[in-house]
């Protein structure tokens, strides 16, 4: 990405027809990406897809679910190559606002402890460790624990 200015991110609905280019972000993402029947079965029960464009390019998508006066941030993911500019903390203050507007009191999300900069990004957010799911997510040898954070929509967004 160029120094040169660029509009703004913008994040919207994510559509069924939106899933190829997901994945092709997801598998530069992550050792062990989601499929894609999971991101159509998520859409096809109700949850929350967001897709962010910058200057019309699809570089990052999440899954969010509310329900029951909490939410559940599942998935938030921005391509490798536009990390380390903001695009993740845009998502996820949107999605934190959208899920609050939606009468949820909290945000949960699991994370991985070695995800360093995923971890110094939810912290610096005002999210909370509150537990740990043992061997939650898969490595090539065993499994690695998840963090679960939360965050109260009482708190002003950036605390």
């Amino acid at each position: 990405m160029s120094a040169e200015a660029r509009t703004r991110p913008e994040l919207r609905h994510m559509q069924l027809a939106d899933i190829d280019r997901v994945m092709v972000i997801e598998r530069q993402a992550y050792d062990y990406p989601w499929t894609a029947r999971i991101f159509q079965d998520c859409l096809k029960v109700g949850y929350d897809g967001w897709v962010l464009s910058v200057d019309g390019r699809q570089v990052g998508h999440a899954i969010l679910t509310v329900a029951a006066g909490e939410a559940h941030l599942l998935n938030l993911t921005v391509d490798p190559r536009w990390q380390g500019y903001g695009l993740g903390r845009f998502m996820l203050r949107r999605l934190l606002g959208y899920a609050c507007g939606e009468r949820a009191e909290a945000l949960f999300l699991e994370v991985r402890p070695s995800n360093a900069a995923a971890v110094q990004l939810y912290r610096s957010e005002g999210f909370e460790h509150i537990g740990t799911r043992p061997r939650y997510y898969p490595l090539p040898s065993g499994r690695e624990d998840a963090w679960v954070l939360r965050r109260s929509c009482e708190e002003p967004a950036g605390a």
